[in-house]
This record gives C-alpha cells, sequence and structure tokens, in this order.
C-alpha cells in the first residue's frame, strides 16, 4: 500500500531506511481535509473488502481477493482521512455518503464502476442511493 501514499501524496518525503514517508500532505476527498500527518493518512478501500465479500468476492479465489485489495489501476483503492475512514468503516452508499458534497457525484461513479469491473453485485439499496448521488452531477 505504500503506492497509495506515495502516489497521492504531495511533497511526500521518505523517511531513510523505512517504508513510511516522513513527511507530506495527503487530501483526502470524502471529507474534503488535508492531511499532513503520515499516520492520519488511511488507505481506504472505495468499495470495502467486507462489502465486497458480500457481493460475490466470497466465490473468489485466492488471487482475485489480492487483486482487488490491491487493485492501483481502477479508482478502489483512495486516501481517506483517520476519522472519514472510520466514518465509513465497511458501509457502501446505502449507509454512507461522503461529507464532501462535491465529491458524492465522482463517488457514486468510481463505486459503480469498481463494482461493475470486478462482476460485484448491487443491492437495490445501494442502487438507490448511488442514484441519489448521481443526481448531484453537473454535465
Amino acid at each position: 500500500m505504500p503506492d497509495v501514499v506515495a502516489r497521492d501524496g504531495k511533497n511526500v518525503q521518505d523517511e531513510p531506511d523505512s517504508c513510511q514517508p516522513s513527511s507530506g500532505s495527503w487530501y483526502s476527498v470524502y471529507d474534503d481535509t488535508t492531511v499532513t500527518d503520515v499516520a492520519k493518512a488511511t488507505i481506504d478501500h472505495m468499495v470495502s473488502l467486507a462489502e465486497a465479500w458480500r457481493s460475490d468476492a466470497d466465490a473468489w479465489t485466492a488471487h482475485q481477493r489480492k487483486a482487488f485489495g490491491n487493485d492501483l489501476k481502477d479508482p478502489q483503492l483512495l486516501i481517506a482521512s483517520e476519522s472519514s475512514n472510520r466514518s465509513k468503516s465497511d458501509s457502501g452508499p446505502a449507509d454512507w455518503k461522503p461529507t464532501n458534497r462535491t465529491f458524492r457525484c465522482t463517488y457514486a461513479e468510481d463505486y459503480t464502476h469498481t463494482k461493475s469491473i470486478w462482476k460485484l453485485t448491487t443491492t437495490d439499496k445501494e442502487k438507490s442511493a448511488l442514484s441519489s448521488m448521481r443526481d448531484t452531477c453537473t454535465n
């Protein structure tokens, strides 16, 4: 996961002989905050591992689960402030939405994309919540 910290950080300085950066800043789109303490810049799975499991990932091979958990290609892994990640936990859009209202459209689109790419099921409650968030999109 250090790839996400490096990819999504600004002015990231690496700690010598460590996988942990010594300084930098990370933007948390969920709550529109910038984190400067790397210990509080958590990495979130937009579609949580528990949600994926509930959505048919329980039938995946170990290789598929590992690929999903480390997916850097799709909008699946992102930096989130410690508080927003704790608030989201393993919830999906039926039970949680970003406090940053301007990100809700992107969240809905990225969440839907991730579920589609990985062929995960979506409940009616999720679809309704995602549709509501997509209504915030400007064209």
